[in-house]
């Protein structure tokens, strides 16, 4: 155990994109620490998805700005706001359509999302964004996930700019992490095998690991923290 058990007692948290992968494991790890936790993403019924007795699921396709009005709005208090949503469609970005399909999902509902949250957030809040490494270098095979991961850590230094002092806003840039999204690569020992060599930790990381991380955006030991993007990847930026 990272945290104090009720470290989240009596607070509302909301995490879009939080059915699969690194957003049910800080779903999760919010319900564990005592939130009052409020989820929305594809594959709602899925049993993978987070469940519990303080938990609500709802199935939700984020590029639907309605429905993401309608998950928010029934809720008079949002403690931390985080947002999860992902996909990528590796070299088939180079398609326009294909490219801004990437970025209705990755990128927009971020903007939303804080926007509809920021009236119902009190001191103390927080919004925890979820970059990537690839925010920082880009990629010639997934040129729009880079994309929507680069602006968002833009949005992140500009909505702290906004929010400021009462709503803290931080990003945290996962690695190599092993979710439903990079599983095929992992499983690739070939193609696995440069990437885990360069990865001064020398393995991939887990999904329960960006989870703390986010966690500990959203507590008060950050409390003077905004603006930032945590790495969370092993020590890949570093080489």
């Amino acid at each position: 155990m990272s945290f104090a058990p009720d470290l989240f007692v009596g607070k509302t948290v909301v995490v879009v994109g939080g059915t699969s992968g690194i957003g049910a494991a800080a779903a999760m790890a919010f319900a564990g620490l005592g939130a009052d936790l409020h989820v929305a993403g594809l594959n709602a019924s899925d049993p993978r998805a987070p469940a519990g007795i303080s938990v609500t699921v709802t199935e939700l396709d984020v590029r639907d700005a309605a429905a993401l009005a309608s998950f928010l709005d029934p809720l008079p208090r949002i403690d931390v706001l985080v947002n999860c949503a992902g996909v990528s469609r590796d070299r088939d970005e180079w398609n326009s359509e294909a490219f801004a399909n990437v970025m209705a999902i990755n990128f927009f509902p971020v903007m939303e999302a804080s926007l509809l949250a920021r009236p119902k957030m009190g001191k103390g809040a927080a919004i925890i964004n979820i970059a990537s490494m690839y925010a920082t270098f880009g990629a010639a095979d997934r040129p729009a996930y880079a994309s929507s991961k680069g602006a968002i850590v833009q949005l992140t230094k500009s909505l702290a700019q906004e929010y400021a002092p009462d709503v803290r806003v931080n990003a945290v840039a996962p690695g190599w992490i092993v979710t439903p999204l990079s599983h095929g690569l992992f499983s690739d020992e070939t193609a696995s095998a440069p990437i885990m060599a360069r990865i001064p930790f020398g393995r991939w990381g887990e999904a329960r690991e960006i989870a703390d991380a986010i966690v500990y955006l959203a507590s008060p030991a950050a409390g003077y923290i905004t603006g930032a993007v945590l790495p969370v990847d092993g020590g890949y930026l570093t080489v």
